[in-house]
């Protein structure tokens, strides 16, 4: 009987053999899913959030303070982080969460040296850690919620070094609340620290400021925020133009989240692998075409209100916001201006289109600048409050244009003094600063002047012009034979050295500089012309594409003519009956001849008796 107890004959619960405890045929293989098939996607700025503070762009001051406070233990209780959207200040109040409770294996002290995740890391980034407490104050407003955060303070941390407490946009806290603050902030218990983050930094009470250790976060340039932007793009296999990320970049007005949101967005512009144009992109903006509102700014400069509207309404038709047509002048305005001061190298932009804004702040004084700059100011206030922008905006160049070609006050005495006329140099008087048509726009626009200027001919009769017109000179030939004619060598070495022709017209020249130009080349063409016909010239410069200049076209006309003679077979032959011999200069006989012919030609011998 014990021996059948003993005896284990029952059938086994589960046979090894059947995949299923009732027989059943085992399940069929569910295909392996996809990687990351319906994983949420995460957008670029979360995706490459800095996670150390190496990876901060544009704040290497901040960062430099930081560091060497934390080296010397002279860490603050309370910090302060200001600045503009998206240049990461609530990522650096994480950032500085993460520093003062670093701890590893071998560091057990606050440290900037973030590369190596620590043991409090993973958990504050996250936003689960017990100590680090986060509180937006856009919708935590009140004393009460300040009150219930601070019940806490007191008490020492759980896990961490410190009890970190992150208030996000703190100028937005009532008056009660900031006044709850106070005190701790004034004798805060040595486990606590607090840092404020807030993008209206005069909102703040300055008691809270004075209590703080403040850092101000620096826009950042476009071509750092460029550098990021292409890196993210091979981390991310997208190919975009420069032109393109350079357009991001400006429009992200110094936001890194800004920007990279928008290269987000202009990623998916092209069809995977395809490059993304920079004309995508400034159509995915809105924004008009940056040489194209370059043309329309020298337009107005040279006081073409016609051609200017005309401009401005194709860019219109294509999508351009009337607005930011009018920013873009402004920036023009601005470029022009520091390039005139400065140099065109002072201004973050392609070389081609920072030439073409020397070229106009060569050709007009800072005054007119200045005067332009307060227009465009105030058509952008026009322009935003008008019902009709655009009509806005045509209003606005004609404004501009017929104010581009005005004298200043003190020029405009002087005129008056001399008798000359009160309006702008090339229509014989452009007529008063409120109104009227711009000069060069016609003859409307020329009959208006004299009108407007008829007060002060009357008591002053105008003496008779010496200038030389315009319109004579239709070619770059003509232009040399005038700089011939007024006999000033000096700028007619340098036009026929240095400047290649692209473009001539009256009024306008577009030429390329050759190496080696002097940099006062195209102020003193612009001045000189607009001493000699009366009119204001604008002359740009272009990159590329320019004629040979005439200096390079003889050279060239010279090498083949002797390199055509060198391979003449007599020429050859000569060469080699005389080794060592060399050709030293090349002469045209019939050119010599006729030079010499009136010098050397003699009056015939009537008597014939001498031999």
């Amino acid at each position: 009987m014990g021996d059948d107890f003993d005896r284990d004959d029952s059938p086994p619960e589960r046979d090894p053999n059947t995949p299923d405890m009732f027989g059943a045929p085992p399940p069929s293989p569910k295909p392996a899913p996809a990687e990351d098939e319906g994983a949420a996607y995460t957008v670029i700025a979360r995706k490459y959030r800095p996670r150390s503070f190496d990876d901060l762009y544009g704040q290497e001051a901040m960062v430099r303070t930081l560091r060497n406070a934390f080296a010397s233990g002279r860490i603050a209780h309370a910090f302060m982080l200001t600045g503009v959207r998206g240049v990461g200040k609530t990522t650096t109040a994480r950032l500085l969460a993460r520093a003062l409770n670093y701890e590893t294996d071998a560091i057990h002290e606050p440290s900037l040296d973030l590369r190596e995740e620590g043991v409090h890391c993973r958990s504050i980034i996250e936003g689960r850690h017990m100590d680090v407490l986060e509180l937006d104050a856009a919708s935590r407003t009140g004393v009460g919620d300040i009150r219930d955060l601070l019940e806490g303070v007191r008490y020492a941390p759980v896990e961490a070094r410190y009890k970190v407490y992150i208030i996000d946009e703190v100028h937005m806290l009532s008056t009660g609340a900031f006044n709850a603050l106070l005190k701790t902030l004034e004798e805060p218990p040595p486990h606590a620290k607090f840092i404020f983050a807030t993008t209206e930094i005069r909102k703040v009470p300055v008691t809270i400021l004075s209590r703080t250790q403040r850092f101000d976060l620096r826009r950042v340039e476009p071509d750092v925020l460029v550098k990021n932007l292409e890196m993210i793009g091979e981390n991310e296999g997208a190919r975009v133009e420069a032109e393109g990320l350079m357009l991001i970049a400006r429009a992200a007005e110094g936001s890194v989240r800004d920007g990279q949101s928008m290269l987000d967005q202009a990623i998916v512009q092209a069809e995977p692998g395809q490059t993304v144009t920079a004309a995508s992109i400034r159509d995915m903006l809105g924004l008009a075409d940056r040489a194209q509102t370059i043309g329309l700014f020298e337009q107005l400069m040279r006081g073409e209100a016609g051609a200017a509207i005309e401009t401005f309404r194709q860019l219109y038709g294509y999508g351009a916001n009337p607005d930011q047509v009018v920013m873009d002048l402004l920036d023009h305005a601005h470029g022009a201006s520091v390039a005139k001061a400065v140099g065109p190298n002072a201004l973050v932009m392609p070389k081609e289109q920072a030439l073409r804004l020397a070229a106009v702040g060569a050709a007009v004084s800072q005054g007119v600048l200045a005067r332009i700059w307060q227009l465009l100011l105030k058509a952008y206030d026009e322009v935003r409050r008008a019902p009709d922008a655009a009509a806005a905006v045509d209003m606005a160049l004609i404004r501009l244009a017929y104010a581009a070609d005005l004298p200043g006050p003190e020029e405009a005495l002087k005129r008056l003094t001399g008798g000359e006329p009160v309006g702008g140099a090339g229509s014989q008087g452009a007529g008063p600063a409120g109104g009227g048509a711009p000069s060069g726009g016609g003859p409307a626009a020329r009959q208006g002047g004299v009108a407007a200027s008829a007060v002060a001919r009357q008591a002053m009769p105008l003496s008779a012009p010496s200038t030389e017109p315009v319109a004579e000179l239709k070619t770059f030939e003509d232009l040399l034979a005038l700089i011939d004619r007024r006999r000033d060598i000096r700028l007619k070495m340098d036009v026929e050295r240095f400047l290649r022709p692209i473009s001539f017209r009256p009024g306008a020249i577009e030429y390329e500089p050759a190496p080696g130009a002097p940099n006062d080349l195209a102020q003193r063409l612009v001045s000189r012309l607009k001493d000699w016909t009366g009119e204001r010239w604008l002359l740009s410069t272009q990159g590329g594409g320019g004629a040979e200049s005439l200096w390079e076209k003889q050279k060239r006309e010279q090498r083949e003519v002797r390199a055509e003679i060198e391979e003449d077979p007599f020429v050859r032959s000569v060469m080699e009956a005389f080794p060592g011999a060399e050709i030293v200069g090349v002469r045209n006989l019939e050119t010599a001849a006729e030079a010499a012919a009136p010098t050397e030609a003699a009056p015939p011998d009537e008597d014939g008796d001498d031999e």
